[in-house]
């Protein structure tokens, strides 16, 4: 059974949430909220501007799927596909970092 896209949304913002350290975890949790909508379409705007200029210093490509995911969680059509690349994303992330653990025998 497909499912909704606002569950695969919320999926995808737990696997992000379950691979970057608590307090940044807990920045997105807040930003999830929904009387933060107004903070949340400008960051998420300027995330992804940041993501279009990862050559300059300090910003990266990392940007872009971060404020993709924030303007997705108010913007429908979006939802679905961010949130199913979030998740693929995330696992293979976290798949590369296991094997860079048992490559390099580092914990």
């Amino acid at each position: 059974m497909a499912q909704s896209s606002r569950a695969v949304l919320r999926r995808a913002f737990k696997h992000l949430e379950q691979e970057v350290p608590g307090s940044v975890g807990r920045q997105i949790r807040n930003l999830r909220h929904p009387n933060a909508r107004w903070i949340r379409i400008p960051v998420g705007v300027l995330f992804i501007l940041g993501g279009v200029f990862s050559f300059l210093p300090l910003l990266g490509i990392w940007m872009l799927p971060l404020g993709l995911l924030l303007v997705a969680y108010d913007v429908p059509f979006l939802r679905r596909p961010v949130g199913r690349f979030t998740i693929w994303s995330a696992r293979r992330w976290a798949s590369f970092r296991l094997w860079v653990q048992q490559k390099w025998g580092r914990t």
